[in-house]
């Protein structure tokens, strides 16, 4: 292993909890795509699949940031346990309404209570930033492996829950997924002393962490993205499915993801050069370049290196985002910070899924690969417009000014930005 990746883990109980929040965050790639394989295949109804599945969507961007916002007041212990019970057993009764034919009602009722799945991968996140709060590039070097980590869940997972609907019963890929919640949670509240202090003076006083105009920013651009990614997985399904190689999407959005895995293993072993808010802003500039060649291929090789491409964008921007997430909101508020942007991100995937199948029914599937480009083009300009909320404020500076002497400079990975007054943790 890399000398950065043998010191971060040589921390200890960092290899465990790592391991426990790659476990967990399993459910976030394989619930849906398992609901949706399931009902198809019982009902044969791909409406009623498709409005669980958002349903789903929808019900998760709104109780992801209140369950993190509780774990920030409580401890993740407290509060990851039995938000776990209620998302295990909502789905277990989805299960059991399937195979017993239950009206439909009931299904949508499940799904609601299921949203309140919790975000392993900020749990995870928060625990790195507090044992590593002084070691800016330690940090780093964390952060990129947690977008690896995302990158690896988002391969197996659809594959694995898919794959098990298919071909061992219907029911197999949601079952399996609350089986790794289950054992992921319970795996990571056994550690104790990893995990962050809570902080219930913070949370009580200070309001959302969406007080954070920075925040909202970035939930914006993560917006535009997640409508890229939304809009490319569609599409690259819809293209080969044009030339007679439905098969081969799989394989080509592996491409998409490996080269996000690979960019992101080489970016935690380099040190970072320049400010966390540049890196992010020109990391989103480079994936609005990136969804430029698929624009122009027409066979499925050129699309699979043309993503390939783009995927090595994805990774060292979602890690300068994680680091600017932890300097823009207060540490008592940061697990609910880093999980507003994957609200933002679910949002938007949604909404590029449904624009661009409305394209691709119009126009075709090369037509329509400029749904994501313009999304790509849009969050671009929102991390441009918005570069001066990406940076700490006097007010900021003074209000989160004992944090930053505790952590010794920007945990956050990145230099002291010019005419900013020092870094921000």
């Amino acid at each position: 292993m890399p000398s950065p990746y043998r010191s971060l883990f040589a921390t200890p109980g960092a290899r465990a909890f790592s391991l426990a929040g790659l476990v967990g965050r399993m459910p976030l790639s394989m619930t849906g795509i398992g609901v949706v394989t399931m009902i198809s295949q019982v009902t044969g109804r791909y409406g009623l699949a498709g409005a669980l599945s958002a349903t789903l969507a929808l019900s998760s961007a709104l109780c992801g940031p209140r369950v993190s916002r509780l774990v920030d007041r409580y401890g993740q212990r407290r509060v990851l346990r039995p938000v776990a019970v209620v998302t295990v057993l909502a789905v277990s009764g989805l299960l059991l309404c399937v195979r017993e034919g239950a009206p439909d009602w009931t299904y949508f009722g499940c799904v609601l209570l299921a949203g309140l799945t919790p975000s392993l991968g900020a749990m995870v996140r928060a625990r790195w930033s507090e044992i590593h709060r002084g070691s800016p590039e330690l940090l780093h070097t964390a952060y990129s492996l947690e977008s690896v980590v995302d990158e690896v869940v988002f391969i197996v997972g659809p594959v694995l829950s898919v794959g098990l609907c298919t071909m061992a019963f219907a029911e197999a890929g949601p079952l399996l997924a609350m089986v790794f919640l289950a054992v992921g949670v319970a795996l990571l509240t056994a550690q104790r002393a990893t995990e962050p202090a809570a902080h219930p003076q913070a949370v009580m006083g200070g309001g959302s962490a969406m007080r954070s105009a920075g925040l909202r920013i970035l939930c914006v651009v993560f917006a535009g993205v997640g409508m890229m990614f939304g809009a490319v997985d569609v599409i690259t399904v819809a293209f080969a499915d044009e030339r007679g190689h439905k098969g081969l999407a799989s394989l080509v959005l592996a491409c998409y993801a490996l080269g996000s895995c690979l960019s992101g293993v080489v970016f935690g072993m380099l040190p970072p050069r320049r400010s966390v808010a540049d890196r992010f802003r020109w990391g989103v500039a480079g994936m609005a370049v990136s969804m430029i060649p698929p624009l122009l291929v027409g066979s499925m090789p050129l699309l699979a290196l043309a993503l390939f491409v783009a995927g090595t964008t994805i990774a060292p921007t979602m890690v300068a985002a994680m680091g600017l997430v932890e300097r823009l909101v207060p540490r008592g508020r940061l697990t609910e910070g880093i999980t507003w942007t994957s609200t933002g991100m679910a949002v938007g995937v949604a909404a590029g899924a449904a624009l661009a199948g409305r394209v691709i029914d119009a126009h075709g599937a090369s037509a329509a690969f400029a749904v994501p480009a313009m999304a790509a083009v849009a969050a671009a300009a929102a991390a441009f417009l918005g570069y001066g909320r990406l940076r700490p404020t006097p007010r900021q500076e003074e209000r989160f000014g004992d944090e930053r002497d505790e952590r010794g400079g920007d945990a956050a990975g990145g230099a002291a930005e010019p005419g900013a007054g020092g870094s921000l943790a």
